[in-house]
């Protein structure tokens, strides 16, 4: 890790911190005021082992890079460390992070996490059907199985360890289900289509950032916010998020549904005209088609505000974007047969890098794979030089909230065999 005394973001992210004083929830600026030195995250670990796959047919070299994992001059630093407390015992951490269900990917770069609490999980869960079924509608009764199969409610408080109170889970659980019903309504599996898709998204887009308009035809949108599930899901979720948000944080989030709305226009406009990309050009497209919306309003559910000035660093803007798109690749990676299963060609990264890399599809998976861990390490490591560089309590805290956020996001993956299986190439 470079010496962050010669860091270049010392002379930015501090002077933005030290503009917001000393007051202020999670603002916490006493390094740069003369008080005690604030520690970074924690010191640098090496990756948690993967455990070793299932023997391969045949040797892969591809396979062999993906489980050596990175090497060379400097990589023993690449690898920020999630947890405030001191490390468990190594026999309680096993214990600890045995997974429920399912087995992660072969060779993939990943965190085993602790499950989640069974009584937030079933407290959420209880809540997020209520909310689903009695206040927005949000599903016919022959859906219900999917409702349930997604697990939502094991998803969110795995996502999110540091919430404070279900209140705070229910903020990111209805948004999460309020984005898959607009997904699967609009786009995927339930009636969507990439025809016309770029008017229903920009009028759901106002059930987020409402529209300012005439007396005249403001009763007609108004009224369209009920007008079908999503506009319905997105409307509600949105008015309890903005009650717990501060302005800038509501702001934010609008931004990134923004960025998602334009990545699904973005894979409807190929699939219209049968473009199948270049894997630049289809990582490009998930940048934006991804999970970002979720993890950035980490600070939200945790209770606390990353300050705006701070968020808008391109330094803060990196790590989140590498988080969002390792994510997503965890999902092209655990949907991979799911979506093989369906009608149509659905582009996803092993499909993309088979089209115009050549080989055969599981040479083109582990690729996918080794894309996957290039990106989760590329985080990781900005992560850290950013939190040696930025040592201010929100920054640090926001950090561990997005990793964990990542963390929890390939649990659920992992573990949700209602949804997902892997491909046999091991």
């Amino acid at each position: 890790m470079p010496d962050p005394g010669s860091s270049p973001l010392q002379s930015s992210l501090p002077a933005a911190a030290a503009r917001f004083g000393t007051h202020g929830h999670g603002s916490g600026i006493e390094a740069f005021a003369g008080g005690p030195p604030v520690p970074p995250v924690l010191p640098a670990a090496p990756p948690a082992p993967a455990g070793p796959p299932a023997p391969a047919r045949t040797p892969n070299p591809a396979m062999e890079r993906i489980l050596r994992g990175p090497s060379g001059l400097g990589t023993a630093g690449l690898f920020l460390s999630r947890r405030e407390e001191p490390p468990a015992p190594a026999a309680e951490a096993a214990e600890q992070a045995e997974p429920a269900a399912g087995r992660p990917v072969p060779g993939l770069y990943h965190h085993p996490v602790p499950e989640p609490d069974p009584v937030r999980v079933e407290e959420v869960s209880r809540r997020i059907k209520e909310w689903a079924v009695d206040e927005v509608e949000l599903y016919p009764p022959e859906w219900e199985d999917q409702f349930d199969g997604f697990s939502v409610g094991r998803y969110m408080v795995a996502c999110h360890p540091d919430a404070p109170t279900v209140d705070h889970l229910m903020i990111a659980t209805r948004l999460m289900v309020a984005e898959n019903v607009v997904d699967d309504c609009y786009c995927e599996d339930h009636g969507g289509s990439p025809v016309g898709l770029g008017g229903r998204l920009l009028l759901a887009h106002t059930a987020l950032d409402a529209l300012h308009t005439t007396r005249e035809y403001a009763p007609d949108w108004e009224e369209s916010l009920h007008s079908d599930a999503p506009r319905r899901a997105y409307r509600s979720a949105m008015e309890y998020f903005t009650r717990e948000a501060t302005a800038s944080q509501a702001d934010r989030y609008r931004h990134d549904m923004a960025r998602l709305h334009l990545g699904y226009l973005a894979e409807a406009a190929w699939a219209q005209t049968d473009y199948v990309p270049q894997v630049w050009e289809y990582l490009a497209m998930r940048q934006f088609n991804n999970f970002r919306p979720c993890p950035t309003i980490t600070d939200t559910v945790g209770g606390y505000e990353l300050p705006a000035d701070l968020h808008a660093q391109a330094a803060v803007q990196r790590v989140i974007a590498l988080a969002g798109n390792a994510t997503t690749i965890v999902n092209d990676l655990y949907s991979y047969t799911k979506e093989l299963a369906s009608p149509g060609r659905h582009l996803n990264l092993p499909v993309v890098v088979a089209e115009h890399e050549g080989g055969d599809v599981r040479d083109a998976y582990l690729k996918a794979v080794e894309v996957h861990n290039d990106l989760m390490h590329a985080f990781e490591a900005e992560a850290a030089e950013l939190a040696a560089a930025c040592p201010v309590p929100s920054v640090l805290r926001f950090l561990r909230g997005v990793a964990a956020w990542v963390d929890g996001n390939h649990y659920w993956h992992q573990t949700n065999t209602y949804r997902y299986s892997l491909p046999d190439f091991w």
